[in-house]
């Protein structure tokens, strides 16, 4: 009983110091989560520009001038609006702390990721359905959310809390032995399979959804219409309505119907960055050119000219 006392304090003094760390807040959303100090800024850029490094020696750049030129155009517009925001709301050493990079990449797949710091892939396949400089927007602004909420450093957080909490559970059962041990053991490997595996899928999820949400405000504040992300989401849906229980991401349905509860609040930012004239896509207005007018008003001459000719021969 002594050693399983002795165990037992042991254990919460293993959980304290895996769950030390700091306790932030997602900007825009204001959602409160943990998050390890093994998971620093500097650590996670660190790791971010790795993996970002090993990608791109093997990933092909696309060869496509315009599209990557657009990729870097809608990147910078949207990186320069998040770090004004970041900045003037609390955020600044966040902001400081990333480096944005946009790249497309050669593949067929319709596809977008970003990892932590800022590194941010764009796939050639993803362009069909984007269709238009906006609703690209709309996927980088959602990427940027993903760096900016810090939610690999959350998820790493929670799967490694999850690691140490079933290590620690297994072994108080093998100490117990007998039965209620066994038991205890049991407990510890269903939970390490199967319950946390799909709690984290939820956590996913929800991360997903805030993505969503923030990166229609992001691409808002940047000045690109977030009513263009109704009918992108819609190009990009699998036309299926199925449970998202067994997804990492919301269904398409969910999604949409999120994204739409949330326009009038995003429209209101881009009326503010349309005001500000930094409108980033500019109404197309045909102007009618002195010239056309001169044409215009000359035939119309003539036909007077031609009635009233046959007016008098009549």
């Amino acid at each position: 009983m002594k050693k399983i006392k002795l165990f037992l304090l042991s254990v919460a003094s293993l959980l304290l110091v895996s769950a030390c760390g700091t306790t932030e807040t997602v900007p825009l959303t204001g959602r409160k989560h943990q998050v390890s100090s093994n998971y620093s800024n500097a650590q996670m850029l660190s790791l971010g520009s790795q993996e970002y490094t090993k990608f791109m020696s093997t990933a092909q750049k696309s060869t496509d001038v315009a599209n990557s030129a657009m990729v870097q155009r809608v990147g910078e517009r949207l990186s320069k609006a998040v770090t004004s925001y970041l900045n003037s709301h609390g955020y600044a050493s966040d902001a400081s702390s990333f480096q944005w990079e946009f790249n497309l990449v050669q593949s067929k797949e319709a596809n977008a990721w970003c990892l932590p710091g800022g590194k941010i892939v764009v796939y050639e396949g993803l362009l069909p359905y984007t269709k238009n400089e906006t609703a690209l927007a709309i996927v980088l602004g959602h990427e940027i959310a993903h760096a900016v909420a810090k939610h690999s450093a959350e998820q790493l957080t929670k799967q490694s809390n999850q690691n140490v909490l079933t290590q620690v559970v297994g072994t108080a059962g093998q100490m117990m032995g007998g039965t209620a041990g066994t038991i205890v053991q049991a407990g510890a490997s269903v939970a390490g399979k199967y319950a946390f595996p799909l709690m984290n899928l939820k956590y996913s999820r929800s991360n997903e959804t805030e993505a969503d949400y923030m990166g229609l405000i992001f691409a808002a504040m940047a000045g690109y219409n977030p009513e263009e992300a109704i009918p992108f989401w819609k190009r990009m849906s699998s036309g299926s309505n199925s449970s998202d229980f067994f997804s990492d991401h919301p269904s398409d349905e969910k999604r949409i119907a999120a994204l739409e509860q949330h326009m009038p609040e995003a429209k209101k930012y881009y009326d503010a960055a349309v005001a500000a004239g930094n409108q980033a896509i500019k109404p197309v207005t045909k102007k009618t050119t002195t010239k056309t007018r001169s044409k215009k008003t000359t035939s119309k001459r003539k036909s007077t000219a031609k009635k009233s000719s046959s007016t008098r021969r009549k």
